[in-house]
């Protein structure tokens, strides 16, 4: 057997040429936190007899918890429908107690914007407005709240991987215009915060079209095998990071532990 056939499966290999199976890398993670929205808590969307839309967030189905059950993990849902990075930032996380040292994680997967950027039209502002070490001084945008959420978790885990989720390409003509433009600011962030890694569905996952939603979806919100293919999207991408990275996560057992090392 060839070695090399099971790090790089592929010559030139990119994030997403295959989806794994079985248990992946994200496996050597034994308790993971996701950080988001509606889309991280497994949200369904119902119609009344109206057309009154009404939402349920609904863990069980999230990504974050098939992802779970799939490699033998923990997962956390730090998420609730409708959330911002502001809100989080501001409230949510230490009305929930999120930021208590016994909810922390071995690594956090961080997938928020939708609502800052898309609903809320918050500025998506620059890498000029954070400041790593005190997040108290971050300007009010959307770049400020997300990186102050980042500050918070790495006093709490000093060690412990982020990775930071960008939006999929869509047929949103906002979402078009923003995207991009949030996918080059994580990409900067992950410059900005040590063990940081970013999870581009936004260059490398398929496009939430008409044809996606017409599989994936149940009225404006994902469906069970949409929840499910993210699931297996977000593995692999963080199959590939750890592939490709090993010297940065052969420690990984050690994080969460007063074990020098």
């Amino acid at each position: 057997m060839d070695w090399n056939t099971v790090l790089y499966p592929q010559r030139d290999e990119k994030p997403l040429d295959r989806l794994v199976d079985g248990y992946s890398h994200t496996s050597l993670f034994r308790t993971v936190a996701f950080i988001g929205d509606s889309l991280s808590s497994g949200e369904f969307e119902t119609r009344d007899e109206d057309g009154t839309p009404h939402y349920h967030d609904m863990y069980p189905y999230s990504w974050g918890q098939f992802l779970a059950r799939k490699n033998g993990l923990t997962a956390l849902n730090f998420s609730r429908g409708g959330m911002t990075a502001k809100e989080y930032v501001e409230s949510f996380a230490e009305e929930q107690g999120y930021w208590d040292a016994d909810k922390a994680c071995q690594a956090y997967v961080v997938a928020l914007g939708v609502n800052d950027l898309l609903n809320h039209r918050i500025d998506l502002g620059s890498i000029d407005d954070i400041d790593p070490e005190h997040p108290e001084n971050n300007r009010p945008t959307f770049a400020g709240y997300y990186a102050a959420i980042l500050s918070r978790y790495r006093r709490l885990a000093p060690e412990a991987p982020f990775f930071l989720v960008t939006i999929p390409k869509s047929d949103d003509p906002l979402a078009a215009e923003v995207a991009p433009r949030m996918r080059d600011l994580l990409s900067d962030m992950t410059e900005c915060f040590k063990h940081t890694y970013l999870i581009d569905l936004y260059e490398y996952a398929p496009a939430y079209d008409a044809r996606f939603r017409e599989h994936y979806y149940l009225h404006g919100h994902m469906s069970p095998a949409g929840y499910l293919l993210t699931a297996r999207l977000i593995d692999s991408y963080i199959d590939y990071i750890v592939r490709h990275n090993p010297e940065d996560f052969k420690t990984i057992g050690f994080v969460g532990t007063d074990i020098p090392h």
